[in-house]
């Protein structure tokens, strides 16, 4: 009996990350990576619970590849910034790259969650989900693009690691130095970033079970049930 408990608990955890990836737009493969589950099942949950009630968008095609695009002056850059910022602060940025390890679904809950905070705290955002998985693996990979902390005003910094010259800090305008303090990555570190920089109300929301998660409309649990 415990064992058919812990299977329908892990499926039902599956099912609950699959209807928040839907529900952001996430492609078919990507919410099979991140839940285990197969495309055809996949399918069948969008066609069931999320179709007829919660009309989604489904995009098709392969998911973005090109770091570069974060790089886009303007709206872009700035909107990543804050969503590099978020992760760091969700603890979304993964300590392996998704090409190392597979996800988890606790890390795919964080990534969620801090997509849905960007999503919130930017009135016209111009990232979407899929770059935003895309940006927390390089971020995670760190040998393109990493985040850096200006010393001079404390402002985060996306810095291109190949750039021959280091760009000046996006909020003061001063050169950043060569010793630009790194903006932790790991979950440790970015989960005493965020209990520093949040009330205990908002640390709440990091979990799974969060007011945040709770709101996702594509989580019909009854009809699951």
């Amino acid at each position: 009996m415990r064992i058919t408990e812990s299977r329908y608990s892990r499926d039902r955890l599956r099912h609950d990350l699959a209807f928040r990836l839907i529900g952001l737009e996430a492609r078919t493969r990507t919410i099979c990576n991140w839940t285990g589950l197969t495309q055809d099942r996949v399918r069948k949950l969008y066609r069931s619970y999320v179709r007829d009630e919660h009309p989604v968008r489904r995009r098709r095609g392969k998911s973005p590849r090109q770091w570069t695009y974060f790089l886009n002056p303007g709206a872009v850059e700035a909107d990543t910034r804050t969503l590099a910022a978020t992760l760091t602060l969700f603890a979304a940025i993964r300590l392996q790259p998704s090409g190392r390890m597979a996800p988890t679904l606790d890390e795919g809950h964080r990534l969620c969650d801090a997509y849905e905070s960007y999503r919130h705290v930017v009135t016209a955002p111009h990232i979407e989900f899929e770059h935003a998985a895309l940006l927390a693996d390089t971020l995670a990979r760190g040998d393109e693009i990493r985040t850096g902390q200006c010393r001079g005003c404390g402002a985060l910094n996306i810095i291109e690691l190949a750039a021959i010259q280091r760009p000046p800090c996006s909020a003061c305008t001063e050169p950043l130095r060569e010793d630009t303090v790194r903006i932790p990555t790991s979950t440790a570190a970015a989960q005493r970033s965020a209990g520093r920089a949040t009330t205990p109300e908002h640390a709440k929301s990091t979990h799974s079970g969060s007011e945040l998660s709770r709101r996702a409309v594509h989580r019909p649990a009854r009809r699951m049930a």
